[in-house]
């Protein structure tokens, strides 16, 4: 359901607020603090309210806060800064991000270089919220690959493969495993290696073991993150970067593992659609919805073959689902 005009105020009065406080606190550590260090880059490990921690090129961990003009940081973020004193540092400046991973408009994490959709056999995977995940995805600009979790409980695999056969050919990567049982854990570890990876799913498909078997010292690492950054215990509940014992990173939190869909709206669901995309533009009018309107390029590729009937059905369910009056015919539409 869309959020009310009343909910929308609130939501942009509390994050003006949140940047109020941060340039505050910003303002007083900067009139506080002696500079001790040059200028080096660094990544955002975890934030909480006006702190963050940064970990230097050198893996040397900095409790920080910004610079009054700098916006506020996630979890992923390059930064440039400045050393002061007894592991303390002032971030004095924020570098492009390649890509952002929101939820309601809140930046959650950013610079992701592979988000991983978690379903499973038990309980069973819903196409259509598969579907929704990688919308999210594909707007987020974050390549994305599916792993299909707790085969142990599939009789039939081949059923299982076939399932997922239309995601195979749309070119994303799938991956059937077993935490459980140890089932082709090996050749994802080794996709791992050198990313810095997010996990997406609805609850109960086995995140929670999952991120354990990678990282078996979590709550080790943790407990360091929270003393390193006085944070104490809302570090387990912040959004936070961990190292990966097989290699690469992981950008963790439960809000992540829990991870919400917001409302799509109609170009982000034609967006979404990655088989859609080199037909956008092709059809006879410039506002087609691709519904029922007469010379659809992508109604056309699906009469052909070209676009699979349940990935259209899925894009239709997607659009009236999200749209309060869905466009079923042709009028007001302005012809190129």
């Amino acid at each position: 359901m869309a959020l009310n005009r009343r909910q929308k105020w609130r939501a942009e009065k509390i994050q003006s607020e949140r940047i109020a406080r941060a340039k505050k606190a910003s303002e007083k550590a900067e009139s506080e603090v002696s500079i001790s260090g040059e200028e080096q880059k660094g990544r955002v490990i975890t934030r909480y309210g006006q702190r963050q921690l940064v970990e230097s090129n050198d893996g040397e961990l900095f409790q920080c806060t910004s610079r009054r003009n700098i916006d506020i940081s996630v979890a992923g973020d390059e930064v440039i800064f400045q050393p002061t004193d007894n592991d303390n540092g002032i971030v004095t400046a924020l570098l492009p991000r390649k890509n952002e991973l929101k939820r309601q408009e809140k930046l959650i994490a950013a610079n992701v270089d592979q988000l991983w959709l978690v379903v499973a056999a038990e309980p069973k995977y819903q196409f259509d919220l598969i579907d929704r995940y990688l919308v999210v995805a594909e707007n987020a600009n974050l390549p994305v690959s599916i792993i299909v979790n707790k085969i142990e409980l599939v009789d039939d695999l081949e059923s299982l493969y076939a399932d997922f056969l239309i995601y195979q050919n749309l070119g994303y990567k799938l991956h059937f495993i077993s935490v459980k049982e140890q089932l082709n854990l090996g050749d994802l570890k080794q996709q791992l290696a050198d990313k810095t990876h997010i996990f997406l799913g609805q609850s109960g498909v086995g995140k929670s073991s999952l991120i354990n078997e990678l990282i078996p010292d979590l709550n080790i690492r943790v407990n360091e993150i929270s003393e390193k950054s006085k944070l104490g215990k809302h570090t387990t509940t912040n959004t936070c970067i961990y190292k990966i014992a097989s290699g690469g990173d992981l950008i963790d939190s439960p809000g992540i593992r829990e991870f919400q869909l917001d409302n799509l709206e109609a170009k982000d669901i034609l967006n979404g659609f990655r088989e859609f995309t080199p037909l956008l533009g092709n059809c006879r009018f410039r506002n087609c919805q691709h519904i029922n309107e007469p010379n659809c390029a992508i109604k056309e590729a699906l009469e052909s073959g070209g676009i699979h009937p349940y990935r259209y059905n899925s894009y239709l369910r997607l659009i009236e689902s999200q749209i309060a009056t869905p466009v079923r015919n042709c009028s007001n539409i302005t012809q190129l």
